[in-house]
């Protein structure tokens, strides 16, 4: 290979001060990141010779903590309870600056022992260093059958989730570690992210909607588009699939841009919109459309980001003769008649609500509703959703159904509810359901296209603006209050 490029060697170094940490971490990534980009360039030019290999490495943060220190562990995380060698391999600090920077300072205030930061042994596949250009398209057949000899390539063996599912197992002395995830497995998450939702995972904020129905879409970007044209505005911009954004009135960047933006034509299979604050505090919108495997597959990537909450606004089916058409469900429960995640998460393991997002999301009804204490309990319920995977359960024998769903109390039936909610559980990120009732086929009002449309011009706007209102509420009261300690396992990683 000609005019060679030497590989990056950063040394491990100490230290106390976390946004140094997350500069050193920056500049390692970087360097590596830099070093792949201009090896791949010289293989598509022919520039590389045979023998020639080129690895990037990704960068790692330890902690080695040598006696056992009491801690306060009101919070969930921030630190490790035992001693022993601690490590995380990192990945993206575009995208999780403040996340790491959060991680590190929690350690460092805990412990009061130096973060070692340096380049880890963990190599960097050439598909994520290019910044999710599909490699292969630059490549003649030859090329792409020789690709494997020059470069890592993504190693499926990397990507495991037997941390985050409680089945690592380690030997005395074993290196442990510090985050849910391994970087390779962030990393095919970010970029199918992008696939899946059409927008680039760095717009994505700290609070997640997901819904089951483009009319919550085209709610939300009204109501987005009306607060960018306000310039007392909290939210900065409000980015759509493709990546269009639009900036609040007044901002510098609205004066630069000053053209409408153009939507992107075609729509991605769950389209993803950020109604964005400069911490990452917004709210992220997904419409992951219908079923239990977009729900965990949605959750399994966006899990990678780290988020506050997750929540379901989505329409069911009420299950009681005392419900009405329009009618709210706050799930307290959740029967999981789904069947995805049972090898992950054994039917036997309870999900439990969570107090913080239960209190949010009630509050929201009643001040988006303006009703009492009283009167909403007239057009909410609160009970045990079932989800299944069978759009059509009605046609089935009732029978053995109906006395199932009245032994579980369930009160409400969907198909995405208790799958967000266990790969919330799973994965840390604390969760919630507000469902709305759209149609009773128990009851026979099953739902058909003339009542679906009036159903939703009455009662979209007003849930929609709950969910919102639930979020906003949960960022005012603190997001330390939020991640709960149900949520951690005996033995759990330090990073959030």
């Amino acid at each position: 290979m000609t005019d060679t490029v030497s590989a990056p060697n950063f040394k491990t170094r100490h230290f106390t001060d976390a946004d140094e940490a997350v500069a050193y971490i920056q500049e390692i990534y970087q360097a590596n990141i830099d070093y792949l980009q201009q090896c791949f360039t010289r293989y598509v030019n022919g520039d590389v010779v045979k023998g020639d290999f080129f690895s990037g490495f990704y960068p790692f943060m330890r902690v080695q903590l040598s006696y056992r220190k009491q801690l306060d562990t009101r919070k969930s995380y921030g630190y490790v309870t035992s001693p022993g060698v601690y490590e995380a391999v990192l990945t993206r600090p575009d995208v999780f600056k403040s996340y790491y920077r959060e991680q590190c300072q929690l350690l460092l205030e805990n412990h009061g022992i130096p973060l070692e930061i340096g380049q880890s042994s963990s190599v960097i596949p050439i598909h994520f260093a290019l910044n999710g250009i599909h490699v292969e398209a630059s490549l003649s057949q030859a090329k792409i059958a020789d690709f494997s000899n020059h470069f890592d390539l993504p190693n499926l063996q990397e990507m495991s989730e037997a941390v985050a599912n409680g089945t690592q197992t380690y030997a005395e002395g074993e290196v442990r570690p510090l985050s849910l995830f391994g970087p390779q497995r962030v990393d095919i998450s970010m970029q199918r992210l992008k696939h899946y939702t059409g927008t680039s995972p760095e717009h994505f904020q700290n609070f997640v909607i997901f819904t089951n129905y483009q009319f919550y879409v085209e709610q939300f970007a009204k109501i987005a588009h009306a607060l960018m044209a306000d310039e007392s505005s909290e939210y900065d911009s409000f980015v759509e699939t493709g990546d269009v954004e639009t900036f609040r009135k007044g901002t510098p960047e609205a004066k630069n841009n000053p053209k409408e933006p153009v939507p992107a034509g075609r729509l991605p299979q769950m389209p993803a919109y950020h109604l964005k604050r400069n911490d990452m505090m917004g709210i992220t919108l997904v419409n992951i459309g219908v079923g239990p495997s977009n729900a965990k597959t949605i959750t399994d990537h966006v899990a990678v980001l780290r988020p506050h909450a997750w929540i379901m606004l989505g329409h069911c089916a009420g299950l009681r003769n005392s419900q009405s058409m329009g009618d709210y469900v706050l799930a307290h429960a959740y029967l999981r008649e789904d069947n995805i995640l049972n090898k992950d998460v054994h039917l036997s393991i309870p999900i439990p609500p969570l107090a913080e997002i239960q209190v949010a999301l009630q509050d929201a009804v009643k001040k988006v509703s303006g009703l009492s204490d009283e009167e909403v309990k007239k057009i909410m319920r609160t009970g045990t959703v079932a989800t299944v995977d069978n759009r059509n359960w009605e046609f089935k024998e009732q029978k053995d159904a109906i006395r199932y769903l009245s032994q579980s109390r369930a009160v409400a039936l969907d198909m995405e509810s208790a799958t967000i909610a266990t790969n919330g559980f799973r994965f840390r990120v604390p969760y919630g359901t507000l469902l709305c009732v759209s149609d009773k086929p128990l009851h026979g009002q099953l739902k058909l296209p003339g009542m679906a449309d009036e159903f939703y011009r009455n009662r979209v706007e007003q849930h929609l603006k709950i969910g919102i209102k639930a979020m906003e509420e949960l960022r005012l009261n603190g997001i330390s209050r939020l991640h709960s300690r149900k949520l951690r396992s005996f033995n759990e990683v330090a990073f959030q």
